[in-house]
């Protein structure tokens, strides 16, 4: 007979996001795991399968946060506004004191061995995907004439995509709130001019 689980899940993953988002996919060992969980290997073994099984779950509460975020910039009004809020949600990060610095999705996969070579390609996949979302709601602006026609709105979202993973590492190095809001404010300067 199977003894009842004595921890909570959502706990659990909870305080794993917190390890992965700080050390990284490769850099988050499992006695680091079972230390911030307060469980032993079998128990994480059990609950989650192994590393690669508690990270997936970790991505999903995470895209979860992060991810509504983004599709709620993406409602904005227009195609400036849209870019403006993602932006400015990538700097405001930088020194909450109730998450970690930078951006799961690319600190999770910064150094990646071949043996995490899934986990490297489905955190590359999840910002792609955030970059074909930005790329489409340019695509609607732009046939509704809010951004020009002689603009490639899949450049512009790669830029803009650019931009916030710089500002996610930047949080990392210890950048403030106030200086990745003065790196927005330079990079909305490329925004193109209305025709």
């Amino acid at each position: 007979m199977s003894r009842a689980r004595s921890f909570d899940i959502d706990t659990a993953i909870d305080q794993a996001l917190q390890q992965f988002w700080r050390k990284g996919y490769e850099g988050t060992s499992i006695a680091d795991l079972t230390q911030a969980l307060g469980i032993n290997r079998p128990s994480l073994y059990a609950a989650f399968g192994n590393k690669e099984g508690l990270f997936r779950k970790v991505l999903e509460r995470y895209l979860s946060g992060t991810g509504s975020a983004i599709e709620t910039a993406l409602e904005e009004p227009t195609a400036r506004a849209v870019v403006e809020r993602i932006l400015y949600y990538y700097a405001d990060a930088a020194g909450e004191r109730n998450r970690p610095s930078g951006c799961l999705l690319v600190q999770g996969a910064l150094a990646c061995s071949e043996e995490s070579e899934p986990i490297r390609r489905e955190l590359a996949a999840c910002r792609r995907s955030g970059e074909l979302a930005l790329t489409q709601r340019l695509k609607r602006a732009q046939a509704a004439g809010d951004l020009r026609a002689d603009e490639n709105p899949a450049e512009l979202s790669r830029f803009v995509w650019t931009v916030c993973h710089g500002l996610a590492v930047q949080a990392t190095a210890g950048a403030t709130r106030a200086e990745q809001r003065r790196t927005v404010a330079r990079a909305l300067r490329a925004w193109p001019a209305s025709s």
